[in-house]
């Protein structure tokens, strides 16, 4: 099967000369239609950094990101929107992902009103609501501000705000992290939902192996900007052949 994304000997470094940050060193890796592939590291290790990159938040410095099999990383314009359209970014904060000041079904409806989705206000704020009851939210919380929601139920409605343009493949960013356990899993349980009705792709960014476990097909380990391990979860796991691996999986609690 062909791939959906191939990222080959990515690097992203900010800054110049001594003060320079390379962030992601040499990174390959693939995405099949309908995979979810865990990214796992510590924090700093370049995660983030190539999930912005894939989506073109942050410009690579070489390498390629080929989507579909076009190259994508040196989009521009209006061809850097349209690749934005089947690759979407879910973040870690869902608060800081929202404005405070705006409904969030019309933070939503901003969204298909800048990518000429619908016809009408009236037509996409009825799209918002379809999303809204897609990802386990009442219609009518269309209507309230960001404040007036949970930290599970605001990440919820950046799910739906990046599923409104009918993605392909969306990069989540740590988008568990910052919830309690037991709304971690319905949000995990949500995602493994969206997957088989909608037939997305995941980039699943943590830094918890018992999470990335549940959750993916194949395993990417990140150490100080490289992929120094990958493969299937249960052999990456199971049999951990970097010693990075093994230092991330005796950090795991168990119980």
């Amino acid at each position: 099967m062909e791939p959906l994304l191939k990222v080959e000997e990515l690097n992203v470094i900010y800054g110049h000369g001594r003060q320079s940050l390379h962030a992601v060193k040499d990174v390959s890796l693939d995405i099949s239609p309908s995979e979810i592939l865990g990214l796992v590291g510590e924090s700093g290790c370049g995660k983030s950094s190539l999930g912005k990159a894939i989506i073109r938040l942050t410009d690579p410095t070489s390498g390629k990101i080929l989507f579909k099999g076009n190259d994508v990383s040196t989009l521009q314009g209006k061809a850097l929107k349209t690749y934005r359209q089947e690759v979407q970014m879910v973040f870690q904060d869902p608060y800081g992902s929202l404005n405070p000041r705006i409904k969030v079904g019309n933070a939503i409806v901003d969204v298909l009103t800048v990518h000429r989705i619908g016809q009408s206000r009236t037509e996409r704020m009825e799209m918002v609501i379809d999303l809204f009851e897609s990802v386990g939210m009442q219609a009518d919380w269309a209507y309230r501000y960001p404040h007036q929601f949970s930290g599970g139920q605001r990440q919820r409605i950046c799910i739906a705000r990046a599923l409104s343009l009918e993605p392909d493949l969306l990069v989540a960013d740590e988008p568990v992290s910052a919830l309690d356990v037991s709304i971690q899993a319905e949000i995990l349980d949500l995602l493994e939902d969206l997957r088989a009705t909608r037939k997305l792709a995941f980039l699943f960014v943590s830094h918890d192996l018992a999470v990335v476990r549940n959750l993916c097909d194949r395993v990417a380990v990140m150490y100080n900007g490289e992929i120094v391990e990958a493969g299937p979860v249960a052999d990456v796991i199971d049999n951990p052949q970097h010693e990075y691996t093994r230092k991330l999986l005796a950090a795991v609690p168990s119980f």
